[in-house]
């Protein structure tokens, strides 16, 4: 048997079967390539699903890691740690946002959003609970952000989802101004729709949603878990729409796979969040924020969102010309912006991602027929290529 064999018939002993066995076991990772078990080398154009935006083990982040384990790991939010304070003040710094809450992840701090949109208009005596989001949307996995996701596959087996959930088609402003009423307490999108198949919002849509909440007196909650972090050229995917939310989630790439989420939003907003309302352990820990904060340090001090920007409109090309390559039978589209793509096949993905894999090529699916592509942001053009390459040999193959 073979090791990464011996590896996955452990780990299906032992581990809830949730997720499939894996073909491999990833021992070591470095930049944008990754190791099995092994030896064999991966060229990693999934980054961890959208999180490792500096690629594995950067120095920087080892640094803030190691400095900041042998000064305090943690002391709960009953005491003020300094990294949080210190990765909370850049974050205010570069965005909209006035006030920060710290989860472990998306679904975390996509639920505190969703809890703060109703908590927001009861401080206020209104009755405003529902929560209006849209089909193919996913925001996470506990039974609120379950309930927003826009896929009924998710909820299978877990209902009754929380009450007072609707969801419209993504892109119809129409839809969304007729589920509106005086029971709406917030609209939530992602700028892009990852799971559904990287589908980026209509031109002007973000901008119609604003001005129905506007109209209507309700929030405007935008989900940059998957989106955020310079992963498509600005740091937020929102930013060119010229749009202002009043509340912006991120995770995954904040820590670079060190698990860390936040709440961004305005100071009206935030206040109403006293003491005992909402809460969490471990959000902001001082390991996970020193190591978000070097990821933030990297990003604008070290370079990497503007040279980054060059990379992913020459990822986007590079599959472009693939696609032109190939026939209407191999490749019905391509789509997508910076360092977020999707290849939409005329067949189920899972066999192509299963031979990009055996060829040395590590990428996801989104949906049944999309192969989604979100390498680190500091993968080099030459990577790009090679990984493009693999890419259309495995379509070819088909």
């Amino acid at each position: 048997m073979s090791e990464n064999s011996n590896i996955a018939e452990r780990f299906t002993k032992v581990l809830t079967p949730n997720y499939r066995a894996p073909a491999i076991a990833i021992i070591r990772g470095e930049g944008c390539k990754l190791y099995d078990a092994e030896g064999r080398e991966y060229l990693d154009m999934m980054g961890g699903i959208a999180t490792v935006v500096l690629g594995h083990c950067h120095p920087r982040i080892v640094s803030a890691l190691e400095n900041q384990a042998h000064l305090l790991w943690h002391t709960s939010n009953l005491f003020a740690s300094t990294p949080q304070i210190e990765l909370a003040e850049i974050l205010v710094a570069r965005s909209f946002a006035d006030r920060v809450f710290f989860a472990n992840s998306g679904a975390e701090a996509n639920e505190a959003a969703l809890k703060l949109a109703r908590l927001y208009h009861r401080e206020h005596g209104r009755d405003r609970y529902e929560i209006i989001a849209f089909e193919g949307g996913f925001h996470g996995r506990t039974l609120f952000t379950v309930s927003a996701t826009g896929t009924p596959a998710y909820w299978k087996g877990f209902e009754p989802m929380v009450p007072g959930v609707h969801h419209a088609p993504f892109g119809d402003a129409e839809a969304v101004r007729a589920l509106c009423s005086e029971r709406t307490a917030a609209i939530i999108i992602e700028p892009i729709q990852g799971e559904s198949g990287v589908r980026p919002a209509p031109a002007g849509f973000l901008a119609e949603l604003r001005e129905i909440a506007d109209e209507n007196g309700c929030l405007l909650i935008v989900d940059e878990v998957q989106t955020g972090m310079g992963r498509t050229g600005t740091f937020f995917a929102h930013e060119p729409s010229g749009v202002t939310p009043d509340i912006v989630t991120v995770a995954k790439a904040l820590g670079n796979g060190i698990p860390i989420g936040a709440m961004l939003t305005r100071e009206k907003v935030a206040k109403v969040l006293g003491p005992g309302t909402h809460g969490s352990t471990f959000g902001g820990n001082p390991l996970a924020a020193a190591c978000a904060k070097a990821v933030m340090d990297e990003l604008f001090s070290g370079g990497i969102l503007e040279s980054s920007r060059e990379v992913g409109l020459f990822l986007g090309a590079q599959l472009e010309a693939m696609q032109e390559r190939l026939s209407e039978d191999k490749v019905v589209d391509v789509r997508g912006i910076g360092h977020l793509r999707a290849v939409e096949l005329p067949v189920p993905a899972a066999p192509i991602i299963d031979r990009c894999r055996e060829r040395g090529l590590l990428v996801i699916g989104a949906g049944e027929r999309n192969i989604r592509l979100a390498p680190p942001l500091v993968i080099r053009p030459e990577e790009v290529e090679a990984g493009i390459e693999i890419l259309e040999e495995a379509i070819r193959a088909d």
